[in-house]
């Protein structure tokens, strides 16, 4: 494949953020995958000297819901064209005092409470069981950290990302709820995205753009996509800025966990892999160790 139609880097574009200024020498090009179609036709493009590709989560306009994304197809697409590293932006609501609408959080753990979706690719007849005790790339957040203290944008460092089905938002007892569990954000996508990412052995990070505050708090008005718009456009334009750093910072051999997460979790014997499996799975196939120490080739 050319060196044009490659990235080493992704951004996947949440609400508000459906396009990557300052990408040059830009190609759109649309991925066939065995899981379907991806949201959206994928940019290509150089920032910094950097191959970079941007891909819509929702999709451009907006078009698809958090339940219908076939997150699947959009990480799957990534990983073909080269991608080692994605950084997610998403639009979160705040579930503690002191997060405030426009903040940004850099979560270093999830809750999933997604219950329509699919979250593996390892679903036909070949089963690997990845770990996701710490399901963020630490290297990576550390680089968008560092790109938000040089940008001078007001975030946190840590914290726990809940994952609801969506599309509708929380009811107040579920808001008060999740609460008491001692959650930090609420949003729709980016539990899903980090654990096929994992599979996919590619680093993940979320720059989690905060906009509300749900609806447990006595002194807002409850959640409404009004709201959400006012603060997310000017929460957008710093995190264009901010990500235009993080890839500068981003790149070159990859020494976290992240790059062999697949190393000795394929259970499958390798007699029983069949050949359409084999096509399936091939961009995931290179010579790994089974569990049971032999090697298994794709």
């Amino acid at each position: 494949m050319p060196a044009r139609s490659r990235a080493e880097i992704a951004v996947i574009g949440g609400s508000g953020l459906y396009e990557m200024e300052g990408l040059e020498n830009v190609r759109e090009t649309r991925v066939s995958t065995p899981f379907g179609r991806p949201s959206d036709a994928v940019m290509l493009g150089t920032l910094s000297g950097k191959r970079v590709a941007f891909l819509s989560r929702h999709g451009r306009g907006h078009r698809i819901i958090p339940s219908m994304i076939n997150y699947r197809a959009n990480v799957y697409a990534l990983k073909s064209l080269g991608v080692t590293r994605i950084l997610s932006v998403s639009a979160v609501g705040s579930m503690k005092e002191g997060i405030h609408p426009g903040h940004m959080v850099l979560p270093d753990q999830f809750i999933d409470r997604t219950t329509k979706r699919l979250s593996t690719f390892f679903d036909q007849g070949l089963v690997a069981h990845v770990t996701f005790a710490d399901p963020i790339c630490h290297a990576l957040a550390d680089e968008l950290g560092a790109a938000a203290r040089s940008t001078g944008a007001t975030f946190h460092v840590g914290g726990t990302y809940l994952c609801i089905e969506g599309p509708q938002f929380s009811t107040k007892a579920e808001s008060l709820l999740y609460r008491q569990w001692g959650v930090d954000i609420i949003g729709m996508t980016n539990a899903t995205e980090a654990k096929l990412a994992r599979e996919a052995e590619i680093c993940y990070a979320t720059l989690a753009l905060v906009t509300d505050y749900d609806c447990w708090h006595q002194n807002e008005e409850p959640v409404s996509v009004e709201a959400i718009l006012s603060v997310m456009h000017a929460n957008v334009a710093q995190a264009k800025t901010l990500l235009r750093d993080a890839i500068q910072r981003t790149g070159g051999a990859r020494g976290c966990p992240c790059a062999t997460a697949l190393r000795q979790t394929i259970v499958t014997a390798p007699k029983a892999i069949t050949a359409s499996v084999k096509r399936r799975y091939g961009l995931f196939l290179k010579p790994v160790k089974t569990s049971n120490g032999r090697k298994q080739h794709g």
